[in-house]
This record gives C-alpha cells, structure tokens and sequence, in this order.
C-alpha cells in the first residue's frame, strides 16, 4: 500500500511552492500537531496534496455560506407541498409550514400559487421580483399610491400604473 505524500503549509499565508514539510500523510500530521502544541510553528497548518490549488481561509470559507436560491427553493417546496395538502390561503399556508405570513405571501405571490380568496396583484415594471398585493383595489391603491379606479381600468388591459403592472387574481 502507498502512502500520499502531503505538503504541510502555513494556513494564514498559504504557499505551495514552499511548504514547511513534505512527507507521508500520516507522519506529516503527527509532526504538524507537534510542532504546533510545542509552539516551533505558531500559526496553524494545513497538509495538502501535491499541485493542489490552494486559496486563502477566506475564500473557502466564502464558498461555503448557503446559497439564498437554495433557501427559497426549499421554502417554496414546503409550501407547494402544504397547498397540495389542501391548504389554500395564506393563513393556513403560514400555520402548516412555521414561516412568517409576509414571507409566505411574497413566495405564494413570487410563483403563482392559485388561493382561495381573489386579490389584486401589482408587479414592478423593471423588477419582477417586487409584488405588491391587496384584497380590495382600495388596498392595493394605498400601497402603490394610486387610485383605485386607474388600478381597476389597468386590470382590464394588462396596463401599467405607478409602474406596476396590475391584475386581478381570480378565487380557486
């Protein structure tokens, strides 16, 4: 059986063109906690294998944090799955998967998940991530700051008003 040779480094300044050791795997770890808990290397180490590209702890330490798609593919999953379940408004959506109402609305919303109860939809002009949402026009007019006759002329031809693009979402 072969043993892996590694290279032990500097992990505060790492450099693969000059390691500290080189040696087999299991030697180059027992000398590296040596020389650390003694104190001959006071900064911590790292073993690598030859031609390995090495980046600083920073960035692989940046590679690492979760990805903000990812939570809301989950999200979105779990609520999918609550509203096949049945669970048809936001009040029950919310109950059945633990997340705040705002941010169960925004994802309903975001994907078009049909509810039971209509409402009026706005969605931004040159951001389609930004929906606004009202049960009444009344409500939804106070929150885009228009009036409500324009949202519901809008409504009828896809137009725009305040920059959104208005629509009427139908009861299930």
């Amino acid at each position: 059986m072969t043993e892996t040779q590694v290279l032990v480094i500097n992990a505060d300044r790492p450099d693969i063109d000059h390691p500290l050791a080189i040696g087999p795997e299991p030697e180059m770890f027992k000398l590296a906690q040596h020389n650390y808990k003694s104190g001959e290397w006071p900064f911590p180490v790292r073993l690598v294998k030859p031609g390995t590209k090495v980046s600083s702890d920073e960035a692989y330490l940046a590679s690492m944090l979760p990805d903000p798609q990812a939570e809301e593919r989950e999200q979105i999953k779990e609520i999918r799955h609550a509203h096949r379940a049945g669970k048809h408004t936001i009040r029950a959506l919310t109950d059945e998967t633990g997340y705040i109402s705002q941010r169960v609305s925004y994802l309903v919303h975001k994907y078009s998940l049909p509810l039971r109860n209509g409402y009026w939809r706005a969605e931004k002009y040159d951001n389609p991530n930004e929906i606004i949402t009202g049960q009444t026009v009344d409500l939804l007019g106070d929150k885009i700051d228009a009036p409500a006759r324009s949202i519901r002329q809008a409504s009828y031809s896809n137009g725009i008003v305040c920059g959104y693009y208005i629509s009427r979402v139908p009861k299930v």
